[in-house]
């Protein structure tokens, strides 16, 4: 385990922004940097920033749109949170599961009650969820967690089932990753909140997530447990948005440091209200629509490897930009409670959602924008994870995988699950995508294509 002050150097950061190089001609030198797809140095990150002219911005913005269109082209993963506990051993002040909150009805779904929530994830067409648990667990223990994850994977309903289990949990020691490698979990997902310990002990009131340390180190414990994909991030508006960002960098290179990769997607929330909740939000911590785009945009050319993640926190107006931008997976039709998906969303959900659109709606949406609405799971099950799948994106060769498999997928959901507005308007871009696409994805894709046509599922290269 690599020593904390190898992991955010706290004084460091907030050196790199005071002396951050601006201006226009600096500025050019990290874009150019920027476009050779190599990442970029916390002072070149700094440098960007910090700048506050639009021309810098215009090219920061052009800049991310390159970098997202050439290692990505169009497609975006979609995803849905499945929130099956809100028990919680901490106090933090920002969050409505926070163990003193006397307002939340506190629940810990039954495996039956999870299978329900999964058949109607299913009946709407998703094949990929986060599994989200609050950090205490009911009277199973760990073995709750574990449990969990089965019945999600051994739930069907007509055509479909739930192919990637990712999972947002407690920091969990290395005999639990090991167990958690075991039952064949994708991604493990662990925010730091706000990496300035100040504000991280100000909003922390009690309980193990108070341990800032402990829980900096989670992802270096998760990849020592076999964990090959680890999602980070933090939750912008506690602190300064630019300390955040620089820190979360420094904690992704230390994982590239010490592991050989560094964390397969980074989140970018913004704080919402959330019922019950005592925190009183520094209005010079707000992070603005336009703050917000451009920390998207450089995030994309400081790890442009780095799947970036955005939620239904935002509204649509705001997802639909960041996808230029950088975003490579978004959730749809979300519910953030356990039950959510069954019995509607309650009082006391986890924070308020910006994006109340069905999953039908927002793939009818993304289509409509010429990205491809992706459900696919195939990295995961053929152990295209960790360092090999950053062997085949570094060289551009991913795409020739991801681009047909996400036709594939794009397919069944529109054969299986969509309305016929959105069904036209799938279609429509699936068309136009085959149409366009170089001679040997795409004929790997039209064939993908035509053999669910032909009634196969869960196809894929």
């Amino acid at each position: 385990m690599p020593a904390t002050i190898d992991i955010i150097d706290q004084a460091g950061i907030e050196h790199a922004l005071e002396t951050a190089v601006t201006g226009q001609a600096a500025a050019r030198e990290v874009l150019a940097a920027a476009r050779e797809m190599k990442g970029l140095t916390p002072q070149q990150v700094a440098t960007l920033i910090c700048a506050s002219d639009p021309e810098t911005d215009a090219g920061i913005f052009e800049t991310a749109r390159y970098i997202k269109d050439t290692i990505y082209g169009s497609r975006l993963v979609l995803f849905a949170p499945l929130y099956i506990s809100n028990y919680c051993s901490n106090e933090c002040s920002y969050c409505a599961f926070r163990v003193h909150n006397k307002e939340a009805h506190r629940r810990a779904l039954t495996q039956e009650e999870i299978a329900r929530e999964v058949r109607a994830l299913v009946e709407q067409g998703h094949k990929r969820v986060l599994m989200v648990s609050g950090e205490a667990y009911p009277h199973g223990g760990f073995e709750y967690i574990l449990d969990s994850i089965r019945t999600i994977y051994e739930t069907r309903s007509g055509n479909g089932e739930i192919r990637r289990v990712n999972v947002n949990l407690a920091p969990c020691t290395l005999d639990q990753f090991r167990l958690l490698k075991q039952a064949d979990i994708g991604t493990f997902q662990i925010f730091q909140e706000t990496y300035h310990q100040p504000t991280y002990a100000s909003v922390h009131l009690s309980g193990p997530k108070r341990d800032y340390h402990y829980r900096l180190e989670t992802p270096h414990r998760a990849m020592e447990g076999g964990i090959n994909d680890i999602g980070i991030g933090p939750l912008l508006g506690l602190y300064d948005w630019r300390f955040e960002i620089l820190a979360t960098l420094e904690h992704a290179r230390s994982l590239e440091r010490v592991h050989g990769c560094g964390p397969h997607t980074i989140s970018v929330p913004r704080i919402e209200p959330a019922a019950g909740s005592t925190l009183s939000l520094d209005p010079a911590h707000r992070v603005s629509d336009a703050d917000f785009l451009k920390l998207v945009a450089v995030l994309r050319l400081a790890v442009p490897y780095t799947g970036l993640i955005m939620s239904t926190r935002e509204n649509a107006a705001i997802r639909r930009e960041t996808f230029h931008l950088g975003i490579s997976q978004i959730s749809a039709g979300s519910r953030c409670d356990p039950g959510g998906y069954t019995e509607g969303p309650s009082e006391t959900a986890q924070f308020q959602l910006g994006d109340h659109r069905t999953l039908d709606e927002v793939v009818r949406d993304v289509a409509s924008l010429g990205f491809i609405p992706s459900f696919c799971t195939a990295c995961y099950r053929l152990g295209r994870t960790g360092s090999d799948f950053m062997d085949l994106a570094k060289p551009g060769e991913i795409k020739n995988h991801c681009s047909p498999n996400a036709l594939s997928t794009l397919q069944e959901y529109l054969e299986d699950y969509a309305s016929p507005v959105t069904r036209a308007a799938g279609e429509k871009l699936l068309d136009h995508t085959l149409q366009t696409m170089e001679s040997t994805p795409r004929r790997l894709a039209s064939h993908l294509v035509r053999k669910v046509q032909g009634g196969e599922r869960d196809v894929f290269l």
